[in-house]
């Protein structure tokens, strides 16, 4: 894909990974349902208590979301996310991504994530960068990426407003992958609401992540229905022609 091609792609509105691990679990299947063709994915954070204070779901938890028909999209907040990952590509997820800073060696996670993607479990590989970490981080793997998110604010803890610095570094990441003509897509996670989920949107990532923002506990789809105007986004199934392939699977590039 050309850098003219990667810019017309991020002329479009973003899309939504809906945070799921605030929703009633008990009646996983029927909340689900909320977000079946108009959320992308269905975002899950999977948090070891050691890389973040919290201790959350794993893969069973993963491959019953997957089964709902839902696309997931599996964050892993764990140290050395490479001794999970045979485990958690098999609970079928469509997006995994871990972080720059969890692993001694992220090159060698990363070459697992694409080895174990493209022997029958195709799905995007994602690469995390948390605030204090410089965005520059991501130009060693850049050959072993389809997403980079940049986090807005630091793993684990809630209730944090995005860093100031958030816009300036997810256009960084944007200016780093086009200069290497990679079709690579840019997500921002952490302290989106409501509130600001229109402001988030004017700072160009390809894909916003919303943790709690849908499920609050009062009403689920007038939050999303909300969340999706103030993006802008077009639901799932009306986009569903557009949705990226991973560059290292046999359907080609994004």
């Amino acid at each position: 894909m050309t850098p003219a091609a990667l810019q017309q792609r991020t002329a479009r509105s973003a899309q939504l990974s809906a945070g799921i691990l605030t929703a009633d679990l008990t009646r996983l299947g029927d909340e689900m349902d909320v977000l079946r063709g108009r959320a992308h994915w269905a975002h899950i954070d999977v948090m070891d208590g050691t890389f973040c204070p919290q201790l959350t779901v794993g893969p069973a938890f993963v491959a019953r979301a997957a089964s709902t028909g839902v696309p997931v999209d599996v964050h892993l907040m764990v140290d050395e996310p490479a001794r999970f990952l045979p485990e958690i590509v098999r609970a079928g997820p469509a997006i995994v991504t871990v972080h720059a800073e969890a692993s001694r060696h992220p090159h060698r996670t990363l070459q697992e994530l694409t080895a174990l993607s493209a022997a029958g479990h195709p799905l995007l590989r994602g690469y995390a960068v948390n605030p204090g970490t410089p965005i520059q981080v991501i130009e060693p793997v850049l050959d072993l990426l389809d997403l980079v998110l940049v986090l807005a604010v630091n793993p684990g803890w809630s209730g944090q407003a995005p860093a100031p610095g958030t816009r300036r570094r997810i256009a960084a990441a944007r200016e780093i992958t086009l200069a290497a003509s990679r079709p690579i897509l840019i997500g921002v996670d952490g302290g989106v609401t409501l509130r600001n989920a229109a402001e988030v949107s004017s700072w160009g990532a390809d894909i916003v992540v919303s943790g709690s923002a849908i499920f609050d506990g009062r009403d689920a789809p007038g939050n999303l229905t909300a969340m999706l105007t103030a993006l802008g986004t077009v639901p799932a199934t009306a986009s569903a022609a557009s949705q990226p392939v991973p560059a290292h699977s046999s359907g080609g590039t994004a």
